[in-house]
């Protein structure tokens, strides 16, 4: 229960950081390091299927990790939070 406590209060505090910080509409570029060898990655491209966006990968020097950057846009703040709840759940993701 603390745990999802914590998660809405990060959430909370995060939504008004980007309300002030970014103008919306507007660009937003999502960061994400995961395992290269993950079956998630096709999973995660898909969250952002109906978004024009700019996917950019890099991948470590002994490929064992892939750096994604989605640059998007979107038209409220709170899309930047629903995109990152729907990533939560992918094991050995790192959200940027």
């Amino acid at each position: 229960m603390a745990s999802r406590q914590n998660s809405d209060e990060f959430y909370s505090r995060f939504l008004e950081k980007l309300k002030i910080s970014h103008k919306w509409p507007g660009m937003y570029m999502f960061k994400f390091i995961m395992p290269s060898n993950s079956k998630h990655i096709d999973e995660l491209y898909s969250i952002f299927k109906d978004f024009e966006t700019n996917i950019s990968r890099k991948y470590s020097s002994n490929k064992k990790y892939l750096s994604i950057s989605i640059n998007t846009k979107l038209h409220f703040p709170e899309e930047v939070i629903d995109l990152y709840k729907k990533t939560s759940h992918y094991e050995g993701l790192i959200r940027l």
